[in-house]
């Protein structure tokens, strides 16, 4: 190769190396900077080689946070040495590792639901650039114009002016090449600092608007929606609290399937339940429970039907490990809903509350007590869920023990919520059809089911306890556990899984001043 190509060669090289180099540290300064930001829901969707490593990793909070410290700080430190050109051997070599992790965990030829660049079926960016970055660890260090070559020059020239033997006009064209070597060799900074205070102005780290406003509450008007903050898993306060059901280990707090199914409670908003459908896709119900699991809620109680086992199915094949409680749906002798549940891997099943509340005010109580006997039969745990506190009255009544009960349970002191006049007559009454009854309301009296349940030693899944999201989930869940509930069955999106995991954790660390002993 001729000078003339050595030295276009040298440019085209280095131009690629700082803008790998500069790719690696926008992720890390964006990720450093974004509180939020955590490597769990990345690690989740891992599904290939060494999955149930990636998923170790998210299944405590001290791993997480190290392997969270770890990227930030890798591709800050690899993006800083590649940009500048400081030893770019060992950068490189740091950075094809890092890539390649990233590759394995999620490779493009296996489905995720994370949104992610363009790919080539087996080549995508993570890909390419670990090509390139083995590329430029086959050269030296100071082959690149940069810090690590400048150094190396500059040491050198030091060594010659020890022994001088050049004229005037030799020291004058050295003094020449020297001042371009430094030019080419540290132009790149300015550049930096450039990049630099061009990425943090479009990302906002350097403008106080927004810092302003929120500290001046006469600026904040009606047209300033206020959201709660999504929690990573980053901040897991610590894993859901157990109990059992016989020998079922289940979590304090499960995950309902409600929304996941697009049934949503909101009234005359009559589009949530499509919305819903589109947003809870396959993956993301997947993902959401990657992320329960990490956080120790351990149990989901979702429908019997062919869309919860197809997920479940996925779900499982990954080695996921949260667990299936049926809600079920028998008909008189029919108990081929039932059986479908046990055949696709429940560990529990119950009777759905709307049909329980039918059954007991129609007075025929073999079809409550046939589908609990035949789900124990089989080596499930076998309950009944209920709006009406008449179901679980009548089960005592009739000698039918359920493992547990499931029993609707909230205050009413939520302002969309309105007192219904018993006096009067044209209301169904309470168990002859619950959705008649109010279309916010599922607890008709807490006290009565809270007083009723003081007695009773079979233990009690509490739902329905945030009414629809009309309470906020530090309210209704310290007066579910408080009034005795053993369980709770939370509808939850995936951004509220760490929040709710947390008011769990901290809820039954204090002070509950609960009466009824725990059962379970």
């Amino acid at each position: 190769m001729t000078n003339s190509n050595n030295k276009v060669a040298v440019w085209f090289l280095t131009i690629l190396r700082i803008v790998v180099g500069w790719h690696f540290l926008f992720e890390g300064v964006s990720k450093l900077f974004n509180k939020g930001w955590s490597s769990s829901s990345y690690l989740m969707e891992s599904k290939w080689l060494f999955s149930g490593f990636f998923h170790w990793l998210i299944s405590s909070n001290t791993t997480l946070q190290v392997v969270d410290f770890l990227n930030i700080w890798g591709l800050l430190i690899i993006g800083f040495c590649l940009f500048l050109g400081l030893f770019t051997r060992a950068a490189s070599i740091a950075g094809v590792f890092l890539l390649i992790l990233y590759y394995i965990a999620n490779p493009p030829f296996v489905a995720s639901s994370l949104p992610s660049q363009s790919h080539f079926y087996l080549v995508n960016y993570n890909l390419i650039e670990a090509v390139i970055l083995v590329v430029i660890a086959s050269f030296r260090d100071d082959y690149f114009f940069g810090i690590q070559r400048f150094i190396g020059y500059s040491h050198a020239k030091r060594k010659d002016q020890k022994f001088p033997t050049a004229d005037n006009h030799e020291i004058l064209e050295s003094y020449d090449t020297s001042r371009r070597e430094l030019i080419k060799n540290l132009a790149v900074v300015p550049l930096f600092g450039a990049a630099f205070f061009g990425m943090a102005k479009k990302r906002g780290w350097i403008s106080f608007e927004e810092g302003n406003l929120a500290a001046r509450p006469e600026a904040v008007t009606g047209a300033s929606l206020s959201l709660g903050k999504s929690q990573s898993i980053s901040e897991l306060k610590g894993q859901v609290p157990t109990g059992k059901i016989k020998d079922i280990v289940l979590s304090r707090t499960m995950i309902g399937g409600n929304l996941i199914s697009g049934f949503a409670h909101a009234r005359d908003l009559i589009y949530v339940s499509t919305w819903l459908k589109k947003y809870f896709t396959d993956e993301k119900v997947i993902e959401t429970l990657w992320l329960c699991e990490a956080c120790g809620i351990n149990t989901a109680i979702f429908r019997c039907d062919e869309n919860t086992i197809r997920i479940l199915d996925k779900y499982w094949k990954r080695g996921g490990k949260v667990q299936w409680l049926a809600q079920t749906y028998p008909k008189g002798d029919d108990l081929t809903n039932i059986k479908t549940a046990i055949d696709n891997g429940a560990i529990g099943a119950f009777v759905m509350g709307g049909i329980a509340d039918k059954i007991v005010y129609d007075k025929k109580i073999d079809d409550l007590r046939k589908p609990i006997e035949y789900i124990q039969k089989q080596g499930l745990i076998a309950g009944t869920a209920a709006h009406s506190i008449l179901v679980p009255k009548a089960c005592a009544e009739n000698g039918i023990k359920p493992d547990f009960f499931m029993k609707t349970f909230h205050h009413n002191r939520y302002w969309s919520a309105t007192p219904i006049d018993p006096l009067n007559t044209e209301l169904p009454k309470e168990g002859e059809e619950h959705n008649m009854m109010h279309d916010n309301i599922w607890c008709m009296s807490d006290k009565d089911t809270s007083d009723y349940f003081k007695d009773i030693t079979t233990p009690w899944i509490a739902y329905k306890v945030l009414a629809a999201g009309a309470i906020k989930p530090e309210d209704g869940f310290r007066h579910a556990f408080s009034s005795g509930a053993d369980f709770l069955c939370v509808g939850m999106f995936d951004f509220q899984v760490v929040e709710n995991a947390n008011i769990t954790c901290s809820i039954l660390n204090s002070d509950l001043k609960r009466e009824r002993k725990w059962y379970g």
